[in-house]
């Protein structure tokens, strides 16, 4: 998928395989170390994710052999104590920690060294793929700042304080094996396996019905910034709205004749 740099400072690719649309980092000679220029495309992909209709799924990868470095600190160090370096008002937020939040699922694949941002970004993505070649870094406190694309609070989530200290504030480089133990990573390949293993489990996701898979990353959302009741004072009008789709009779029907279902999203 490579695709030839022009620009020193990097690039974003998008195009739309099917219902999988495909984000990609393009910066390979520079270990895809993100650039003023490359974060404002990641936010402009991801806000054309959310506004295509015919898309259901996205995937994140990188080209080359890492998933990137992280950022650029020279480029983009004069910008930073900003309110947000990667988004404009009304885009979608890649690190989803402010709204407008996407209501699709995006599946990140990564691969060899995967540092700062590109663990931020990878946690913010519903699950991720890792090569096994994977070496990850939350080293902001070497260079003297913080993490503050999510990473000081998606780690303590998803590996407890103590783990996510143990790496938070040494900035120590960490294996695919521990990131699995973690709850980081969710599948495994070899090198150069990722990329199409993610795109596999997008495909799975994109076969569901679409409006049931926005309906359960919106609760879990919930469930998460609010707590478990609003989840559940949720289920009822969420599940209301559902059987009143489409997509529910189509759901219905194909088990009733047994074959595939062919959701619209309606």
């Amino acid at each position: 998928m490579q695709s030839q740099i022009v620009d020193a400072d990097g690039e974003i690719l998008t195009r739309r395989q099917g219902a999988i649309f495909l984000i990609g980092i393009n910066r390979p000679a520079k270990l895809n170390g993100f650039t003023p220029k490359m974060l404002k495309e990641l936010a402009a992909a991801y806000t054309a994710f959310e506004a295509d209709a015919q898309a259901r799924v996205a995937v994140l990868y990188a080209e080359g052999p890492h998933f990137t470095a992280g950022l650029d600190l020279p480029k983009v160090a004069p910008l930073m104590g900003n309110n947000n370096l990667l988004v404009a008002p009304g885009q979608i937020d890649p690190c989803n920690n402010a709204g407008p939040f996407r209501s699709k699922p995006v599946i990140a694949a990564v691969q060899g060294i995967t540092y700062t941002i590109g663990i931020e970004l990878m946690l913010a993505a519903d699950m991720v793929v890792a090569a096994s070649d994977c070496r990850f870094s939350q080293l902001e406190v070497k260079r003297g700042i913080m993490a503050t694309g999510g990473a000081t609070i998606r780690m303590v989530e998803r590996a407890g304080w103590g783990n996510a200290m143990r790496y938070l504030l040494t900035g120590d480089e960490f294996d695919v094996a521990t990131a699995l133990r973690f709850g980081f990573v969710q599948e495994v390949t070899a090198p150069g396996g990722q990329l199409n293993e993610a795109i596999r489990l997008a495909e799975r996701i994109a076969a569901q019905a679409p409006l049931a898979v926005s309906a359960t990353l919106r609760n879990a959302r919930i469930a998460v910034e609010t707590g478990p009741a609003a989840a559940v004072a949720n289920f009822h009008p969420t599940q209301k709205a559902l059987m009143a789709s489409e997509d529910v009779k189509e759901g219905v029907a194909s088990f009733v004749e047994r074959r595939a279902a062919r959701f619209k999203g309606h």
